[in-house]
């Protein structure tokens, strides 16, 4: 009986080991949103467009941070940003960080014949 309860853990505990889930956190930025936002527009026009922001200081609050990081199974972790400036309530400047993506990650790619 004591064999059975340890083969069983051991194929349990390396069972886990096989897969490893991707990892997505923050905002999902691309460039196609960020072609989209305009030096001028109004907090509220931005947060349309891009959402809210994943991180706003309070002791600053004309910066908004979109941050977005994804580790894909087994790979190296991917990241990239805007950090979006205001003034008043008008965006006056953009800062990227990192390779944007055109569109949103639509899942694994499908694997070419």
């Amino acid at each position: 009986m004591q064999k059975i309860i340890i083969s069983l853990a051991l194929c349990v505990s390396l069972a886990a080991c096989a897969y490893q889930p991707d990892i997505q956190q923050g905002n999902m930025v691309t460039q196609g949103k960020l072609d989209q936002l305009k030096i001028g527009m109004e907090k509220r026009q931005v947060r349309y467009i891009m959402g809210s922001a994943m991180l706003i200081d309070p002791f600053h609050q004309n910066r908004w941070d979109y941050y977005y990081s994804m580790t894909p199974d087994r790979k190296p972790t991917v990241s990239y940003g805007a950090t979006l400036y205001f003034s008043g309530d008008k965006l006056a400047r953009i800062e990227k960080y990192g390779h944007i993506p055109l569109k949103e990650y639509q899942g694994k790619e499908p694997a070419q014949p």
